[in-house]
């Protein structure tokens, strides 16, 4: 088991002393792996992402969430484009930095939607999920789809949707990525949900997020229940921790995910309570 730690704990901004600065706070922090916040890719400076991870020990993911400019879920031909060429440039930033899974939002916007998803949609959607699979597997790369609660996607919101709409895509790399703040609102059981995904072989990444998005173990979330199943199903994969505070703001992302209040300023201390509290109760 890796465990890992969202770039945004630590900096807005994936610009080179963002870079310097959130790998070597994720290595001092005692952590695997950071994921990289791949929503502008074509402005990371990859070279250096990379080399900073080699030469910090660390692995690497990356996840992002599309705009209603990029939404692969659209009926607009021009936003499907938009979303397929940014997912594709988001592949490479996990090929060169030597990371395995591209994760997050990646089959509709972020963001909350008046009106059920459509079937033209839907496999505007599959479609490019598929195609982005196919060339991910070229560098054995998974994906992973990271349902979000009704607020933040129409187009999957449990593990059930999840495997269902990972089954019509047809692409054995595909994968669900299990959001314990998202499951927290939508599941009618976290351990249900864990062993449902593993018996269909797809459970793939993990972010752990409390029910305010602040330090583990201080929200409502039944971290015994959820921590018990993935312990139970024998789960080795990667765990991210995953938290927003307004204090760390990215121009357009703090906004999307209604980030306006602070739930921490240390967030050196918030990292490494979040890390002792994952290796206490899964033994990693």
């Amino acid at each position: 088991m890796k465990i890992g730690i969202h770039s945004m704990v630590w900096v807005g901004e994936w610009n080179d002393d963002g870079a310097r600065e959130a790998i070597a706070r994720t290595a001092e922090t005692g952590y695997d792996l950071i994921e990289l916040t791949a929503i502008s890719p074509s402005t990371m400076n990859i070279p250096l992402t990379a080399k900073l991870l080699e030469e910090n020990g660390l692995g690497c993911s990356a996840s992002l969430g599309l705009g209603p400019r990029t939404d692969i879920s659209s009926e607009d031909p021009d936003a499907v484009k938009a979303g397929r060429d940014l997912l594709f440039q988001a592949l490479n930033v996990v090929r060169d930095c030597g990371g395995s899974m591209l994760c997050g939002v990646i089959y509709s916007a972020l963001m909350k939607y008046s009106h059920p998803a459509t079937e033209r949609g839907l496999e505007n959607s599959r479609t490019v999920l598929a195609e982005l699979a196919d060339k991910a597997k070229e560098s054995n790369i998974r994906l992973g789809l990271e349902f979000c609660n009704r607020y933040e996607t129409n187009v999957i919101n449990t593990t059930a949707q999840t495997l269902k709409f990972i089954e019509e895509i047809g692409r054995d790399n595909i994968t669900a990525h299990l959001d314990t703040y998202h499951m927290n609102i939508e599941e009618n059981s976290m351990a249900g949900a864990v062993k449902d995904a593993a018996a269909a072989g797809k459970l793939g990444y993990v972010h752990v997020g409390e029910s305010h998005r602040g330090q583990l173990g201080t929200g409502s979330v039944n971290w015994p229940e959820f921590l018990g199943a993935l312990k139970e199903v024998g789960y080795d994969g990667i765990v991210t921790f995953e938290s927003f505070s307004s204090k760390v703001v990215h121009p357009t992302f703090s906004n999307d995910l209604a980030i306006w209040r602070n739930l921490w300023d240390d967030n050196i201390a918030l990292a490494n309570g979040a890390r002792a509290f994952i290796r206490e109760h899964l033994g990693a």
